[in-house]
């Protein structure tokens, strides 16, 4: 029942952050316009991995995909990279996990591959939640750099830069959703020692024999040399023994004795 409860609690925890991960990716608002120095302002702007937003104080707001690929940061593309990866990972992870439930018995599986499913699906999981906090850990450290390098040319007299941008509530969905795919991952892959079989942990041997215990007996015998008739067979009816010579020895009629 343990072994059931943690599989299936860590398939529900496991899609939670997928879906977690797949919703962090589609927002807008990966980054968004500090107003510590300017609270009232007519702009609002704030970006994603896919597109640039602005928000007017009318409640218009205009948004501009990025119709570049190659003019992006290697960083920004490295964070899209680390996403899609994730979310395809758990997306293959949870359609693995699905028949690999105890629950959900399909033909005539096996403990043993439900358990190695389990496995797989497990790290599946943990794999895409590393990919998803790596991605918004490494968008998060360009932030911070962007701000401090913003700041210290705003102090420097230096106006080119104004903007500076902070942490959008995109950054916090992807790191729970990493954290709860990671966690997911780690109980499947503790439910999947609890599938496999006893019989199967302990591969031992034992060897039956087909037919009846057979003991033999050995009896008494006489050793010979091999090449002395059977007195049964040599005498019986019809069996005439042939004469014997002076010298001892027995002579047989010659095939001419018979003309």
């Amino acid at each position: 029942m343990s072994t059931t409860l943690c599989q299936v609690m860590g398939f529900l925890v496991s899609s939670l952050g997928i879906g977690g991960s797949i919703m962090a990716t589609a927002m807008d608002t990966w980054s968004t316009q500090d107003l510590y120095d300017n609270p009232v302002t007519a702009v609002f702007q704030y970006q994603g991995l896919w597109r640039s937003c602005v928000r007017q104080s009318s409640g218009f707001t205009e948004c501009r995909p990025y119709f570049t690929i190659l003019g992006l940061p290697a960083m920004f593309q490295a964070v899209r990279a680390l996403m899609i990866v994730g979310i395809v990972l758990g997306i293959l992870g949870l359609l693995v996990c699905i028949f690999a439930l105890k629950c959900i018995r399909i033909g005539s599986m096996e403990d043993t591959a439900k358990a190695n499913m389990t496995l797989t699906s497990g790290i599946m999981f943990i794999i895409a939640g590393l990919c998803a906090i790596t991605g918004v850990s490494v968008f998060a450290n360009m932030l911070v750099t962007n701000f401090w390098m913003s700041t210290t040319n705003m102090f420097q007299g230096m106006q080119n830069v104004q903007n500076r941008y902070t942490f959008g509530s995109a950054l916090f969905v992807g790191w729970v959703a990493g954290g709860l795919a990671l966690v997911g991952g780690i109980m499947m892959c503790l439910a999947c020692k609890g599938l496999i079989p006893e019989e199967s942990r302990y591969k031992a041997v034992s060897y039956n024999a087909s037919g009846r215990n057979i003991s033999y007996r050995t009896g008494p015998y006489k050793v010979g040399s091999g090449y002395e008739a059977d007195p049964k067979t040599r005498k019986g009816a019809g069996y005439e023994e042939a004469p014997r010579s002076e010298d001892g020895r027995r002579s047989y009629p010659s095939k001419y004795d018979y003309v």
